[in-house]
């Protein structure tokens, strides 16, 4: 999501610490410090305008989020959703998703979302794909064995390089979906995001996929 810088937004960031996490590498290992719980914790790699993460905390105060961003504008606009829905399960980093394994420890995130990451369609950005290779190292490093990744875009030619890049890594596809919104079953749960929102809307096909990791 490429979004026009947002004037204020530093300031803004720095205003609500209580949410926004500063210093994310000294939480590396102690996360239920911060959330006060042993609760379960998923992380959004490229939370968007936060739609998402505060949905899905909303329907599961059991569970810890933590919505990751890289672009200062764009985690703004999140904490904006953040601080209205006041929900004690949230919290939000700026930073790269390719360094997480300098925020958690090895298995200490329960599950991955990525949802309509940039697709990077140009060969020579292959690497900068959140389903690339490198990318899903990482995720494994970070998630308990067997752990899995939840993946929902409108890009068809990001969601046919995924379904390989995955299944090439070793990843086991749970379940895919070519048109999301047409599961009646599961859109009764689904939480959309703004993109969703916005695609769907002018009746574009969702795609969405489960995958996991092999057993360790």
């Amino acid at each position: 999501m490429r979004v026009k810088y947002r004037k204020g937004a530093p300031e803004h960031l720095q205003e609500n610490t209580h949410i926004v996490v500063e210093n994310p590498v000294d939480f590396k290992g102690r996360w239920a410090e911060r959330f006060g719980n042993n609760h379960p914790i998923h992380i959004e790699v490229g939370c968007g305008k936060g739609g998402f993460i505060t949905g899905m905390a909303a329907q599961h105060p059991e569970i810890n989020y933590i919505a990751i961003d890289m672009q200062l504008s764009v985690l703004s606009y999140a904490l904006d959703k953040a601080l209205e829905a006041n929900l004690p399960n949230v919290q939000m980093m700026l930073v790269d998703g390719a360094a997480l394994t300098e925020y958690f420890e090895d298995g200490e995130v329960a599950q991955i979302y990525l949802n309509f990451s940039d697709p990077w369609p140009k060969n020579r950005h292959e690497k900068r794909r959140l389903t690339y290779k490198s990318f899903l190292a990482t995720y494994e490093r970070i998630l308990p064995s067997g752990g899995e990744v939840h993946f929902k875009t409108d890009n068809r030619g990001l969601f046919e390089y995924s379904l390989v890049s995955l299944t090439n890594y070793g990843m086991t596809l749970k379940q895919v979906w070519l048109d999301l919104h047409a599961d009646e079953e599961f859109s009764q749960v689904n939480v959309m995001t703004e993109y969703e929102e916005k695609f769907s809307s002018k009746g574009q096909v969702i795609y969405r996929l489960e995958a996991k990791f092999q057993e360790k």
